[in-house]
């Protein structure tokens, strides 16, 4: 009887503690509901989406052989700090794990796999960080033929705004052209759903290099970069000093709602975005 007693203890105090964490969840304004459309892709229903760029249809088979297809058709969640905070606050530094009343979850490299679907297992990304204008206008005129003006860019940040002025003036007529193109829809995925920095408006041009030999851009693991990279921005928000976070917001909300999709409340003007599309 005392053995029984403790366990319905437990099993009320772990109660207790999912409500008050579903009240915390409540705060934000996202029931996340996951459907299945027509073609059985797996759809992720929510409100504040804002979709991510277009894309010429003759470049989706480019997009494809270079993995960056799946996660071109997911997009930016907005306003949702509320939840954002209550993550932050759950999040240790020293285990990299989120710490809930109920027990413990983290975003692992099968998450981002699922949601994004970008490579995970190749080479690592990673390379020399410049900062002088000199060497962004040679690697720009190495890759698209043009550099930015200098009101484009802040520092290591190139504006999204002139990749796609670029994006929306290249005419594919050639192979040239279609890889231009599409590197500058990547660094559009890089500076909204991806490496997202805190403004929105920019992104870094060190991933450029990268992008040099077009068909071994697929080798590097992006996925595994894009986690780090989130990884790092929950590191830096949990600053008594920062006030805001940057990184795959996306990813962290798209979790979240996936793994503990009991947690937040009813939409109200949803949206739809695909996940899990691989």
């Amino acid at each position: 009887m005392a053995t029984n007693g403790a366990a319905n203890g437990a099993r009320s105090e772990k109660l207790r503690g999912f409500k008050s964490m579903s009240r915390v969840w409540n705060l934000g304004n996202v029931l996340p509901r996951l459907l299945l459309d027509s073609r059985g892709s797996r759809m992720l229903q929510c409100d504040h989406y804002m979709p991510s760029d277009p894309y010429n249809p003759i470049v989706e088979g480019h997009l494809r052989d270079i993995g960056f297809y799946h996660v071109s058709h997911i997009g930016v969640v907005q306003y949702q700090s509320a939840l954002v905070n209550a993550l932050i606050e759950r999040w240790r530094l020293e285990t990299h794990i989120f710490h809930f009343s109920i027990g413990e979850c983290a975003v692992t490299l099968e998450d981002a796999a699922i949601i994004l679907g970008l490579p995970m297992n190749d080479l690592p990304v990673t390379g020399p960080t410049l900062s002088s204008y000199e060497a962004l206008e040679a690697e720009c005129l190495n890759q698209f033929g043009v550099a930015p003006r200098k009101a484009d860019f802040r520092g290591s940040f190139i504006k999204l705004t002139w990749f796609r002025g670029l994006k929306d003036r290249l005419v594919l007529a050639d192979d040239i052209h279609i890889q231009r193109y599409v590197k500058c829809h990547i660094m559009l995925l890089f500076g909204t759903v991806m490496f997202r920095d805190k403004s929105g408006a920019t992104v870094h041009w060190k991933f450029l290099p990268l992008f040099c030999n077009f068909t071994k851009i697929i080798q590097f693991s992006w996925g595994s970069a894009c986690l780090s990279h989130l990884y790092r921005a929950l590191y830096r928000a949990t600053r008594v000093d920062c006030k805001e976070i940057d990184g795959a917001l996306t990813l962290l909300l798209t979790w979240a709602w996936n793994r503990l999709p009991f947690l937040a409340p009813i939409p109200g003007n949803s949206r739809l975005f695909p996940i899990t599309n691989r």
